[in-house]
């Protein structure tokens, strides 16, 4: 089904594969072999990067996007840092998108108050605003923003529009505020791998089934972690757009960087019926390109797959599942073990009823199940069925109200609501636990992004667990129409045929907010009482004293654990309110404990005694001044620092940490980082990102951490930095900063982004 190659290979004339190390072969088909660098410059991903790229260097990449597009739990955060570092116009096409806090309906007028923001800040600014249950953010960005050989910077993890020849990237807002303010997207050259496609899919094999089944091949591995994926072969011609659109969503969850498609015929006619003909580009890799490593598909062979809690990685076809029922279930639990720490009882066992899985929920939703035809093969299954009147659930959600109207007009939402289903707006909020959330110790389905622990709105702090299987809407239809029993789509009987999709415009020219990149200075930007400015933050100090006041020993923590979704979501245009809530799933002790060490930072900075704020640092300063006897409050900074083995998989948002920086956090310590883009967002935020050698800790929680001359060290580019724990003696350690960017070390220097700019 899937094949990693271990070594590089050169796709020939886009069909046929030759392992690196096969130079024979190589040597017959090509002839006069081109060096593999050479080789690497003929992929679709180098062109588009080329083409952007305003270094003049293609290893140290300074790209300029052509679009920016951000939803309502962002774009409140990202525009007042524009506006704080002197913004006065959007000078690149920026779409503001209303799809997360639709229906949250915490905290009062706070929501709606964002979206008010939102549509004076595009009128002021020169924007695009995208009313609440309009579309979902990338279903928008597919009908009108992507462009073949364009590049798209989005504040969502799964800015993901591959499939359409645009190669788009989800990043934390402090890199759509470098857009915004005419700088550039900094990274090195990424490798670039191919997926390579052949074959096609089966009937009841749906996108969703094709990417778990790569995820679930390559997560573990890190085998295209912070890559480019490049879509290649003979199989992409046997996919639909909407098909190659629901594979490319989910390959955020393999932790690559982006994606890229070569287009076709199929992705022209997607433009014609979307109006934009004129964006369509043909995309090939050119006669010999090399990649650095090949996901070889066989479409053939892939079954309908589920990604069992915790994590869209954890996969198995739904055969296996049924075939193996106590031991995958007794090992979902077991690895439960780690994710929920214990904090409440978990059992998936007690779910099999007569030998089979029960289902208490069914999802159809957002960017990754809202296609249209998705639905329209969802509707197929269901026809003339009941989903019963029990426990089991179904809610489907269109991806934008374009797609919703062509589904009533063709009859499948009446389909649907005649089997007990119910259909929705457009909203993200199954995907991130601000809707649809099961009742305790409930197993819910869904075609969705994620997963994770908590993702569906339950409350661990509370007692409450609830838990999230993803599947393709196909095989939940299937599950539907056997009233909750799971069920994979392949063994049901159902018409295939998919009506021709008629793209409304009507809907969007009647709503939508475009002004057509005029700017209006005129417009005065409306505030509600939750929208805060950010509190200063200090610069770096020359000396550095880190209280660790959270460690979390977890395979790999999300940005769900270090900053919940959900109801939080309400508060995310509050820096400090939105703090409150840091790690409170994953560590409740975390803000109390944070919020004592920042008092000692907050006396230094009135220019007080730190020892009299907070007496607990008194004899860590004592021990540290008969070794560094000049040390003292002018030139020392005393804050707080988390250890995590891999923070970072998951949402791109940078709440993750701006909530530890206002709660004086000056860095993260870890064994590696998931991801680029919350690496980057520690950085924006001038938190330090340190590693330290996997093993052993040489610290444990609520340790301090001294680091001498740590100005220096960011100045000099030192990437080895020495430290020492403080307790009793000073025991030297040694912690890694990292590759950085100048730009990256004055942003840290400087204190955060924000100062960054104002200086």
């Amino acid at each position: 089904m899937i094949n990693l190659f271990s070594e590089g290979a050169y796709l020939v004339n886009g069909t046929t594969l030759v392992k690196e190390s096969d130079k024979e072969q190589l040597n017959q088909l090509v002839g006069n072999v081109p060096a593999k660098e050479e080789a690497a410059k003929n992929t679709i991903a180098y062109g588009i990067l080329k083409e952007h790229n305003t270094s003049g260097n293609m290893e140290k990449l300074q790209i300029k996007f052509d679009k920016l597009t951000s939803h309502d739990i962002t774009f409140v955060g990202i525009i007042q840092t524009a506006r704080a570092s002197g913004i006065e116009k959007f000078p690149v096409p920026y779409v503001l998108t209303n799809c997360h806090n639709s229906l949250c309906a915490v905290g009062g007028t706070i929501n709606e108050d964002d979206h008010m923001f939102g549509l004076t800040a595009a009128k002021k600014y020169g924007g695009m605003y995208v009313p609440p249950h309009q579309a979902v953010i990338h279903q928008f960005a597919r009908e009108m923003l992507a462009g073949g050989g364009k590049m798209i910077l989005g504040s969502d993890s799964h800015t993901r529009y591959g499939a359409l020849g645009t190669m788009a990237m989800g990043e934390g807002g402090p890199e759509l505020v470098k857009q915004l303010l005419n700088r550039t997207y900094d990274i090195n050259m990424p490798g670039v791998v191919g997926i390579y496609l052949k074959g096609k899919p089966a009937k009841g094999v749906g996108p969703q089934d094709v990417a778990l089944a790569i995820i679930g091949a390559v997560f573990e591995k890190g085998y295209v972690n912070n890559k480019v994926m490049e879509f290649v072969g003979p199989g992409v011609s046997n996919l639909s757009a909407d098909f190659r659109i629901g594979v490319d969503v989910m390959t955020t969850e393999t932790t690559c960087l982006s994606s890229i498609w070569r287009t076709d015929d199929t992705i022209k006619e997607f433009y014609e019926i979307h109006g934009r003909e004129e964006e369509y580009k043909e995309l090939n890799p050119g006669a010999v390109a090399y990649y650095d490593g090949i996901v070889e598909v066989d479409l053939d062979k892939v079954k309908p797959m589920i990604a069992m809690p915790f994590h869209p990685s954890n996969t198995y076809t739904i055969e296996e599942v049924n075939a193996n029922l106590e031991d995958i279930l007794a090992d979902v639990e077991k690895r439960a073990l780690v994710s929920l720490d214990g904090a409440v009882d978990y059992s998936l066992q007690s779910k099999i009823r007569n030998g089979k899985l029960y289902v208490d929920q069914g999802i159809i939703a957002g960017c990754a199940g809202g296609g249209y035809e998705n639905i329209c093969e969802a509707a197929n299954i269901l026809k003339g069925a009941s989903i019963g009147s029990n426990e089991f659930t179904l809610s489907v959600y269109p991806a934008s109200t374009p797609i919703y109207m062509e589904l009533v007009k063709n009859g499948a939402v009446a389909d649907l609501m005649a089997t007990g289903a119910i259909v929705k707006t457009a909203f993200c909020g199954p995907c991130f636990g601000a809707g649809d959330t099961p009742a305790n110790n409930a197993f819910s389905i869904r075609h969705s992004t994620r997963n994770f622990p908590n993702r569906e709105g339950s409350k661990l702090q509370s007692g409450q667990i609830s838990s999230v299987a993803l599947m393709d809407a196909r095989s939940i239809a299937a599950t539907a129409a056997n009233q909750g029993y799971l069920t994979p789509a392949t063994d049901v009987e159902a018409s295939d045929f998919i009506p021709k999709y008629h793209f409304d415009k009507t809907i969007y020219e009647n709503r939508v907010f475009d002004s057509k990149g005029v700017a209006d200075p005129s417009v005065e930007i409306q505030f509600g009482p939750n929208i805060k400015d950010w509190p200063e933050m200090s610069a770096l100090p020359e000396n550095m004293l880190l209280k660790v006041v959270s460690e979390i020993h977890d395979p790999v923590t999300t940005t769900d654990e270090l900053i919940p979704s959900g109801e939080t979501s309400s508060y995310r245009s509050n820096p400090l309110g939105l703090a409150e809530f840091a790690l409170s799933r994953k560590d409740p002790a975390y803000v109390g404990l944070a919020k004592e060490v920042q008092t000692a930072q907050k006396a230094i900075e009135a220019g007080e005694c730190p020892e009299e704020a907070f007496p607990e640092v008194k004899p860590m300063l004592d021990k540290i001044k008969e070794m560094y006897a000049d040390v003292n409050k002018t030139n020392l900074g005393i804050g707080s620092t988390i250890f995590a083995v891999k923070p970072g998989d998951g949402s791109a948002r940078e709440q993750a940490a701006s909530c530890q920086k206002v709660l004086g956090g000056w860095a993260n310590i870890a064994n590696e980082y998931a991801t680029k883009r919350y690496r980057s967002n520690l950085i924006n935020w001038g938190m330090l990102p340190f590693t330290i050698e996997e093993g052993k800790l040489p610290f444990k929680n609520k340790d301090y951490i001294f680091i001498p001359d740590i100005k220096m060290a960011v100045e000099d580019k030192l990437t080895k930095i020495p430290a020492y724990v403080v307790n009793e003696g000073m025991k030297e350690i040694t912690l890694t900063l990292g590759e950085l960017t100048d730009d990256e070390r004055e942003i840290i220097l400087k204190g955060c982004l924000i100062n960054y700019y104002r200086n």
